[in-house]
């Protein structure tokens, strides 16, 4: 079984989206610039792995509106993305972003379920 472990938020004002969890919810911003994206934590993070601390919480991100992601995307944990992915055109799925590496840290995709929903990979690096 695997786990949901990110989420993102898109946003056509990324600005105005970052003040409405910030105000709503508390939600902490941290920008990444150079990605043109935002992090967000929804909880307290373990300083060590900087994983949520709390058991089954989620933390996620803000980022601007596209194409690829025009709804917000739940991003489930996997050994092999490209594993997955094979996984995922056997089962009727198509994928949207290949395999895309984030230095230092891992690996995304995105993919559209065969209802059209849009959810990312993420594989550790």
């Amino acid at each position: 079984m695997r786990s949901v472990v990110h989420f993102e938020i898109p946003a056509d004002d990324v600005a105005r989206a970052k003040e409405f969890y910030r105000s709503v919810f508390d939600w902490q911003m941290q920008d990444m610039p150079e990605m043109d994206y935002t992090i967000v934590r929804t909880t307290e993070v373990d300083e060590a792995t900087q994983m949520p601390a709390a058991p089954g919480a989620v933390n996620g991100g803000l980022m601007r509106r596209s194409q690829d992601t025009p709804a917000p995307v739940l991003t489930i944990d996997v050994e092999s993305i490209d594993q997955a992915l094979k996984q995922v055109e056997a089962a009727g799925g198509r994928v949207v972003r290949e395999r895309t590496e984030i230095p230092g840290m891992g690996a995304y995709a995105y993919f559209t379920d065969p209802e059209g929903n849009t959810l990312g990979l993420w594989e550790n690096g």
